[in-house]
């Protein structure tokens, strides 16, 4: 094995994903199995196709069902894991998302946005997406004594975007805790488990596509501001979160713990002038 190799090797590491059918997901899978890792990917919705995927190109890689907002549920998860897999090594916390109810527009201000779907989307960018897989798969990760968790914050953590009121609050509340668990887990567990968050800046998903494209696929005023505003001058692609996502799971950042890292281009560096 070559000095790169050894250096982002993450041959015999276990990485599990959650939101594993989506399609950053999908792209983080496939880069993680290639770089060595056994894939364990979970989510409530069905996992088939992409585990076909991933087999294909003679990836290891397993499925299961599982609800970010069940703890039961994750730790009878965690469970079958472990002796089916091995313990988890590697988090990669994708669970999260935003929805129409909890987004501000011509249809729904401000004042009359609905407390339940608020409370949905920080319940399922927080606590599903970060803090209740982190609390049942690091016990593993003590265990073993080192460990990797990757959580996903957003550009809207470091500035709040206009409109989308809960899911901006939920990602910065999830940076916060990134920075949080990193600190306690190596001062009170061990100092080789390590905790970080990348930032995506704008790529089109399931969840934000409504916002950046008209129904025929072209730009909305807010998906023109935000290239605008991108110095790269376009929006990121799947492919483009892999590098960073090895490189924060793999011994190459040993010594890198509660960073969040934007992978935007150039969006968050950017003043407007």
């Amino acid at each position: 094995m070559s000095y790169l190799e050894a250096l982002f090797s993450l041959k015999g590491k276990v990485a599990l994903l959650t939101g594993g059918a989506g399609v950053l997901a999908g792209a983080i899978a496939r880069g993680l199995g290639r770089a060595g890792a056994r894939l364990v990917l979970t989510d409530i919705h069905p996992l088939e196709g992409r585990l076909a995927e991933l087999q294909a190109e003679g990836l290891e890689a397993y499925g299961y069902r599982m609800d970010v907002l069940n703890r039961a549920e994750i730790e009878a998860v965690a469970e079958r894991v472990r002796q089916e897999a091995g313990p988890v090594s590697i988090l990669i916390n994708l669970a999260g998302g935003n929805m129409p109810e909890a987004t501000v527009g011509p249809e729904r201000s401000f004042f009359d946005l609905p407390l339940e779907a608020l409370e949905k989307v920080v319940a399922l960018n927080l606590f599903g997406g970060a803090i209740l897989p982190s609390q049942v798969f690091a016990r593993q990760m003590v265990e073993a004594g080192e460990g990797v968790i990757i959580n996903i914050s957003s550009m809207a953590a470091f500035r709040p975007l206009t409109r989308v009121v809960g899911y901006a609050a939920a990602k910065a509340a999830v940076s916060n805790f990134t920075q949080w668990l990193a600190v306690h887990l190596a001062q009170e567990y061990s100092p080789k488990i390590r905790v970080n968050a990348i930032a995506p800046g704008f790529f089109l998903t399931r969840q934000n596509r409504y916002l950046l494209l008209d129904e025929h696929g072209n730009l909305t005023p807010r998906g023109r501001a935000i290239l605008d505003h991108t110095p790269m001058g376009r929006f990121g692609d799947p492919e483009d979160l892999i590098g960073t996502v090895i490189w924060l799971a793999s011994p190459a950042s040993a010594f890198v713990t509660g960073v969040v890292v934007p992978i935007d281009g150039g969006f968050n560096a950017y003043a407007g002038v």
